[in-house]
């Protein structure tokens, strides 16, 4: 595990436990915290979500589940100002390495809800919301950089996440937000 994962009690494919209230049954888990700006960190967390998730989910759910995870901790390192927390959970007990219910959670600094862009808009404002034509004429300005509105090549990760997730949202925290999503261990 590196040096920002959550310590404890090892267990199964290197992740941590955790008792939970309920019952007091213990279900795998895994934490790590990064830094402002840490994008290089992002294959690292999919590398170790990768190994979270060894013996987990039918044929392509890991795969799903590594996709979906990028996507949040990407949008928390490029749009907020401060690091951010990602955690993995197993529901479902003793079996849950297996077939337990997953979900991710990316918290970080900015109480900001993220705005889904629908599939044919044009890309987001510099404010968050959808694009203002007149300010930026089809484009968006972010500083010295502009893409084209169907042709940008970012801003689409929220999609992936409503599309591919069995259920996600936002919830707000102290100092902040989480964007979390839920996959069972079988497709829907």
């Amino acid at each position: 595990m590196g040096a920002g994962d959550r310590e404890g009690r090892e267990g199964s494919a290197g992740c941590t436990a955790r008792n939970e209230v309920n019952g007091g049954e213990s279900e795998p888990y895994w934490e790590r915290r990064l830094g402002r700006d840490d994008l290089a960190a992002v294959a690292g967390i999919r590398a170790a979500l990768r190994r979270f998730l060894v013996h987990w989910g039918a044929p392509g759910r890991a795969d799903t589940a590594e996709l979906l995870t990028s996507e949040l901790v990407t949008n928390a390192l490029v749009h907020t100002d401060g690091g951010a927390v990602v955690t993995a959970v197993l529901g479902g007990g003793a079996p849950a390495v297996v077939k337990g219910r997953l979900r991710v959670e990316v918290r970080d600094t900015l109480p900001r809800r993220p705005v889904l862009r629908a599939p044919d808009a044009g890309p987001p404002g510099l404010d968050g919301d959808r694009y203002d034509r007149d300010r930026c004429d089809g484009e968006r300005c972010d500083g010295d950089q502009c893409a084209a509105g169907s042709a940008a090549t970012s801003g689409r990760g929220l999609l992936l996440v409503q599309a591919l997730a069995d259920t996600w949202g936002v919830r707000t925290h102290g100092t902040g937000k989480a964007v979390w999503f839920e996959l069972a261990a079988e497709d829907r």
